[in-house]
Order: structure tokens, then sequence, then C-alpha cells
């Protein structure tokens, strides 16, 4: 069993910055990959950001330069920093954690909403 808990979502203005952190508990494995997808409504869930527990990420290009994701492998906690934020980023953010084929989890989602 697996839980995410994810925290820090909310309200910002365009430009301005929001980070959000994602603890994970129970049965983690040695090797896995976090990430954070979003979801505006009525499209579909996008790959925002991801990273491997040996610190290699990847980016939608929509975020790169803006947003940084990072990990702490003791916490079994990953972070998302959103910097210039545009009205485009607003949408409900879900952490991932993905184990392996039948062993993807995800977060209950936090609302992200930028206001230009």
């Amino acid at each position: 069993q697996v839980q995410l808990v994810e925290s820090g979502g909310g309200l910002v203005q365009a430009g301005g910055s929001l980070r959000l952190s994602c603890a994970a508990s129970g049965s983690i494995f040695l090797f896995n990959v976090m990430g954070w997808y979003h979801q505006a409504p009525g499209k579909q869930r996008e790959l925002v950001a991801s990273i491997t527990r040996d610190g290699r990420s990847v980016y939608a290009d929509a975020v790169k330069g803006r947003f940084t994701i990072s990990r702490d492998n003791a916490k079994n906690t990953v972070y998302l920093q959103m910097n210039s934020l545009k009205p485009e980023d607003t949408a409900v953010y879900y952490c991932n954690l993905d184990q392996g084929v039948s062993l993807r989890y995800w977060g209950q989602g936090t609302q992200v909403t930028v206001s230009s």
C-alpha cells in the first residue's frame, strides 16, 4: 500500500511562484520515478516533470526554464518549484509514483490557479 500526500497549491498572480510537495509512504521500492502531472478542465492529464531516484529529470516543453523538480530520497518526497507562473498553468496538479507495471500511484491532486 502506497500513499501520496500533496501540499502547496493555491492562488497566485501571473509571474508569481508556488512550491508543491508530495510525500510518499508505504511500500516504496528502491528504484522508482516520481513526478508531477496536471489536468486542466476538459483536457487530459499531462506530464509536467518527472525525476528518477538518481536525479535524472524530464520536463514538458511548456515549463522548461520555469519549473524545477527535485526530490529528497530520505524523505520519499518530491517537490515542484514553479516560477514565472502563467494563467495557462492553471490546473489540478497530481503527484505520481511509478514503481513499474501496475505499480503506479497518484496523489489526491492540488489546485493551482494563476490569475492574469
